[in-house]
């Protein structure tokens, strides 16, 4: 017995001993304290020991190593500091209306809140605040809030649909701090700007960049743009684009983005030339809306197709697809097929250039119209007369008694009486392409055919993206056969056919 417990002593010592020798060989090797092993000597749990360190006390550069990007650094941030007081967060508020179809195939009215969200900027010791018209566009209640953050409702003064801007007012008697509209035909391409907003209502955000380009178009009534690689997203619409002198030289107005539904910046942003929003503020503020030239033409680029119709071989100028009855172009005696090759010396490159000269043409003056017709040259002269909704709406009006076919495209657009307008800037951002139908003149053709608010996006399975596009197909396909427009309404594809004009007897 004392022999078994004995035998059973020796193999617990062993097992002990090689344990402890196992650990301690253990510990060795990975490193470890072996005091830590030793009664006494364990770190109590939960008990820590600081840190020695130290850091450095001294920047890797001198200022006077990088005096260049210091004195960069602290005028932007000079610059920063003058212009952002002036700029504004718009907050609005509306009610919106919609037809909805019962199950009784009846239709009631549904109406809902809308809220928008945008920027704008103070231009007059008064209060007056440059923003853009589709910031404002159907909303009833619209305030502002300063860079310190107090906040006031603004209203309305006027708005200029074409070039997408509006004017506010401060509802207050208060002295504000303006910013400078600056001449923005000195702007150059790559000088340096800055853009100033509200980016997603996160409140004034700046970014910087330089001008990438010069006369972007979005659509035919829009006048040129800049256009700038300065970070703009929803939000910052409204605000200004500005100079390193503070002064404003554009309002930021829109973005180029592939992704419709969530549209975010890609690097390409566009905003209003300022001396372009100084002429529609003055004309606001003195009529309470803008005030353009009108000369009532529908006009097409020279492409290939365009010239060998006309059998014209020269690059420059843009052709005349229709004359508006009792317009200037009418008085002043230029016909369809015409070229326009120049206005007071300037040469014409495209429809939207001669458009945008004569929009900026004061009413009452005279242009001088270098002509090309049937391989001769004319020198036409054309009283400016005020455009308002006409000259933003392209249409021909037809006369019901001169229905007829005829080789002339005016004939055939006025037999047919169709009136369109080209897509707003919000309507082509939200990617819809073609042309609205605006009305039709009584007995037409096509009176019974199309409807208000009918969006044209094709003609023949072409594809247009402008009202003069859209007039230029129209006049060649109905002047000869039957013509399939194909249209967008109430959210269905509907086509249309369109007969032929008859010939005369």
């Amino acid at each position: 017995m004392k022999s078994s417990f004995g035998r059973l002593i020796v193999l617990v010592a062993t097992f002990a001993i090689m344990f402890a020798i196992v650990t301690v060989l253990r510990t060795w090797h990975s490193g470890g304290d072996l005091r830590s092993l030793i009664p006494g000597f364990a770190k109590k749990s939960g008990q820590f020991h600081p840190e020695a360190f130290t850091l450095p006390d001294k920047a890797p550069l001198d200022v006077g190593d990088v005096e260049l990007l210091s004195r960069l650094n602290n005028e932007y941030a000079r610059l920063t500091e003058a212009v952002v007081p002036s700029v504004v967060s718009i907050d609005t508020a509306g009610m919106r209306s919609e037809q909805l179809l019962d199950i009784w195939g009846g239709t009631r009215v549904r109406n809902y809140p809308t809220q928008g969200q945008g920027s704008g900027v103070i231009v007059t010791k008064e209060g007056h605040i440059m923003t853009n018209h589709h910031v404002i566009v159907g909303q009833q209640k619209i305030r502002v809030t300063l860079h310190g953050g107090k906040t006031y409702t603004a209203h309305l003064i006027g708005e200029d649909e074409l070039l997408d801007i509006a004017v506010l007012k401060i509802d207050s008697d208060e002295t504000f701090a303006p910013l400078k509209l600056g001449d923005s035909s000195q702007v150059k391409v790559g000088q340096i700007v800055l853009a100033v907003g509200n980016p997603f209502g996160l409140g004034e955000t700046v970014t910087q960049g330089i001008i990438s380009a010069k006369e972007r178009s979005l659509s035919d009534n829009q006048r040129d743009l800049f256009q700038t690689d300065a970070a703009i997203n929803p939000g910052n619409s409204g605000g200004p684009l500005v100079n390193l002198r503070g002064e404003i030289i554009g309002i930021n107005v829109a973005i180029f983005s592939q992704d419709k539904q969530n549209p975010g910046f890609q690097g390409v942003g566009f905003s209003i030339p300022a001396n372009d929003v100084k002429d529609s503020l003055f004309q606001i503020l003195d009529r309470g809306r803008p005030v353009r030239g009108f000369l009532g033409v529908q006009m097409h680029d020279l492409d290939a197709a365009v010239r060998n119709a006309l059998g014209y071989q020269d690059e420059e100028g843009a052709a005349v697809m229709g004359v508006s009855p009792g317009s200037p172009a009418q008085a002043a005696g230029l016909q369809p097929w015409d070229v326009v090759r120049s206005v007071n010396d300037e040469k014409i490159h495209t429809s939207t250039q001669l458009f945008s000269l004569v929009q900026r043409t004061k009413v009452g003056e005279t242009l001088i119209l270098d002509v090309w017709r049937k391989g001769q040259p004319l020198q036409l002269k054309a009283l400016i007369t005020e455009g308002g909704a006409a000259g933003a709406t392209a249409k021909l009006p037809a006369d019901p008694g001169g229905q007829g076919r005829t080789h002339d495209p005016e004939d055939v657009l006025q037999a047919l009486g169709i009136q369109v307008r080209d897509l707003a800037v919000p309507e082509r951002l939200r990617g819809f392409r073609g042309v609205v139908v605006t009305g039709l003149t009584e007995n037409s053709l096509a009176v019974n055919l199309l409807q208000a608010g009918d969006l044209i996006v094709a003609v023949n399975n072409t594809r247009i993206s402008g009202a003069s596009e859209f007039f230029l197909n129209l006049a060649a396909s109905a002047a000869v056969q039957s013509t399939t427009l194909h249209l967008i309404r109430d959210g269905q594809v509907v086509m249309v056919n369109v007969p032929a004009v008859p010939r005369q007897q």
